[in-house]
C-alpha cells in the first residue's frame, strides 16, 4: 500500500521492549527463585512495602515478609500460571499478581493498599457484565459487535475514549468502532501503520490479554541488580503489565494529548484480530476488577466475531458450491466445456465474482464479459507458459507482476488462472476489474517514524491528522474459498477433457 519502508519488521519489530528492565511506579516488582522462594531481584520502589532499601530485601525469603498461608499458596501454584493473591504487609493488604516459571516467579504487586470490603459486590457488577454480553451476543454484524462492545466499555469504565481497531494482512491497523467523549479527536475510519504497534509488541498480546498505562508520566523504576543472578541476564517481563514503557511510544502517546491508556486483544483463531484501544486525558488508575471485565468482554467480543465470520464463511462456501455444482451440469448437458463455463444461467462470473472469463483450448479463446484483446491475452497466455506453474495462479496485483498489464488494470487487475494443460497453453482465466481503494491513514505514512541526524534517534509523528492515499491498480482480493473451488475446477476439467 506505500512504497515507505517497512519500520515494523526491519526496525521497530527488533526492539527488545521485554528487556526493557524497568517497571511504572504503580507497582512493585519481585523476581524470586521458585525452589527457595528467595528475592533475587526487585524493583528500587519495594521500600514502600518493606520499609527496607531493596539492597537489604535481596537474598531474603519471601517467607518474611507473608504470612504462611501465603507462603504454602506460592509453593504449591503450577507452572505458567498468572493468578492474583492477596498479600498481608506489615497489616496492610496488597494484590499480588503471580507469574510462575520454571526457574522463577515473578510478583507484581500493586502499591496501592487493597480492601476487598471496597471492592464492588459480584451481583452488581455481574448485572452490569451481563447486560453488556448480551448486547454483544445479539449484535448481528462484525460492525455491530465492536461498535456495541465499545460504546459498552466506555460506559463500564469511564474512559475519554474507546476505539476498536481491526489489523489488515500487513499488521496495519483500521479504526472500525470509536466511543469518545466531547472534546476528543476522532479517528473513526483513520488507519494506522503496522509500525505503530510492531511485531514484538503484538506478539505480547498473545501473552497478555491486556497492557495498561496509568500515567505516562510515570517515573520508571529500575530492577536490582541489573541483571538477574539465576539467568545472568535480563529478566524477561513480557508477562508483567509493570513493565516499564518505551520511551517512544510515551512520545506517542503524548503527540495524541493523551495520559492513560489501556489495550485488551481480540483473537481470532488464537490470532490477534485487533485491539481495543482506550485513552484517557489524565491519570487513570486501572484496578483488577475493571481490567478483568476487560479481559472478559474481550473473550466475548473474540467469540462473537468468530461465530459471525465462520457464518459468513459457511454461507459463502455454500453460495460458491451450488454454483460449481450448475456449472458442471451444464458442461455435462451441452457435453462441451466452453458453453457450459461460459454460456449458461450461471458462468464463471457467478462463481467468481468476476468481470470477465475466458477459456482458451486447442488454440481458441472463447470469453465471456470484458477481457482485454485477443493480442494481449495472446502475450498473457505466453508469460503464464514461462511460468511454469502447475497450479493455480492468483494475483489482485496483475501490472506487479507482468508489466504490460499495466494498460488494462481497468478491466484486469485482478487474474486468477486454472492451468488445464498448461503444456499446450489451455486454461481458463478470470479476471477482476480494478477496485480503487481509499486509505485514511492517520497522519503521513511516510512520516510514520522521524530520525534525528545520527540516523539512530527516532521519535513518532508528531501529527495524526487525516492523510488520504488513492491504491489504484489492483483488484479486490480473492478468498480462500474461491482459491479452493479453482483448484476443484481445475482437476475436473483436467479429467473431463481426457487428456
Amino acid at each position: 500500500m506505500s512504497s515507505s519502508p517497512n519500520y515494523d519488521s526491519e526496525f521497530c519489530g527488533k526492539v527488545p521492549i521485554h528487556l526493557i528492565n524497568t517497571v511504572q511506579s504503580y507497582g512493585a516488582l519481585l523476581v524470586l527463585d521458585r525452589t527457595s522462594l528467595q528475592v533475587i531481584q526487585a524493583s528500587e520502589n519495594v521500600d514502600q512495602l518493606f520499609c527496607r532499601p531493596v539492597t537489604e530485601v535481596i537474598q531474603t525469603s519471601i517467607g518474611d515478609y507473608l504470612d504462611a498461608e501465603a507462603v504454602s499458596f506460592l509453593q504449591q501454584t503450577a507452572v505458567n500460571v498468572m493468578i492474583p493473591q492477596a498479600w498481608t504487609i506489615r497489616d496492610r493488604q496488597y494484590l499480588a499478581f503471580l507469574h510462575v516459571k520454571e526457574k522463577l516467579v515473578l510478583v507484581e504487586v500493586d502499591l496501592t493498599p487493597y480492601h476487598e470490603e471496597k471492592q464492588r459486590s459480584f451481583v452488581s457488577l455481574f448485572q452490569e457484565i451481563k447486560y453488556s454480553m448480551s448486547l454483544i451476543d445479539t449484535a448481528g454484524t462484525t460492525t455491530e459487535v465492536c461498535g456495541t462492545a465499545a460504546r459498552e466499555l466506555r460506559r463500564l469504565s469511564g474512559f475519554d475514549k474507546v476505539m476498536i481497531y481491526r489489523f489488515d494482512e500487513e499488521w496495519n491497523g483500521t479504526v472500525i468502532a470509536e466511543e469518545m467523549q466531547t472534546g476528543m479527536e476522532s479517528y473513526m475510519g483513520f488507519t494506522f501503520p503496522a509500525s505503530d504497534i510492531p511485531r514484538q509488541a503484538r506478539d505480547l498480546y498473545l501473552k497478555n490479554p491486556y497492557r495498561f498505562i496509568p500515567d505516562r508520566h510515570y517515573q520508571p523504576v529500575r530492577l536490582h541488580p541489573v541483571m538477574n543472578t539465576l539467568t545472568h541476564s535480563f529478566t524477561d517481563l513480557s508477562d508483567c503489565n509493570l513493565r516499564g514503557v518505551a520511551s517512544v511510544h510515551l512520545e506517542y502517546l503524548a503527540n495524541m494529548g493523551v495520559i492513560a491508556s489501556m489495550s485488551t486483544r481480540i483473537l481470532h483463531n488464537e490470532k490477534l484480530w485487533g485491539l481495543i484501544a482506550c485513552h484517557h486525558r489524565t491519570a487513570k488508575p486501572m484496578s483488577f476488577e475493571l481490567c478483568s471485565v476487560f479481559e472478559l468482554l474481550s473473550q466475548v467480543i473474540s467469540a462473537r466475531i468468530l461465530s459471525l465470520q465462520n457464518k459468513e464463511k459457511h454461507e459463502l462456501t455454500g453460495k460458491i458450491q451450488d454454483d460449481y455444482t450448475r456449472l458442471i451440469e451444464q458442461v455435462y448437458a451441452n457435453k462441451n466445456i466452453s458453453d457450459g463455463l461460459l454460456k449458461g444461467d450461471t458462468t464463471l462470473l457467478q462463481l467468481f465474482d468476476a468481470q470477465g472469463a475466458i477459456l482458451v483450448s486447442n488454440g481458441i479463446i472463447h470469453s465471456v464479459g470484458t477481457v482485454p484483446d485477443r493480442e494481449t491475452l495472446r502475450e498473457l497466455t505466453f508469460w503464464l507458459h514461462t511460468r511454469k506453474k502447475d497450479g493455480i495462479l492468483h494475483t489482485e496485483h496483475l501490472s506487479g507482476e507482468f508489466e504490460r498489464a499495466a494498460d488494462y488494470t481497468d478491466i484486469a487487475s485482478g487474474l486468477l488462472a486454472i492451468p488445464i494443460h498448461p503444456e499446450k497453453d489451455e486454461y481458463v482465466l478470470i479476471f477482476r476489474a480494478e477496485a480503487k481503494k481509499v486509505i485514511d491513514w492517520g497522519g503521513d505514512p511516510k512520516e510514520r517514524i522521524i530520525f534525528e541526524k545520527d540516523e539512530k534517534n527516532y521519535h513518532p509523528r508528531h501529527s495524526f491528522k487525516l492523510w488520504r492515499q488513492i491504491v489504484s491498480g489492483a483488484s479486490l482480493p480473492w478468498k480462500e474459498e474461491e482459491l479452493a473451488i479453482g483448484t476443484t475446477l481445475r482437476s475436473f476439467l483436467y479429467e473431463f477433457t481426457g487428456k
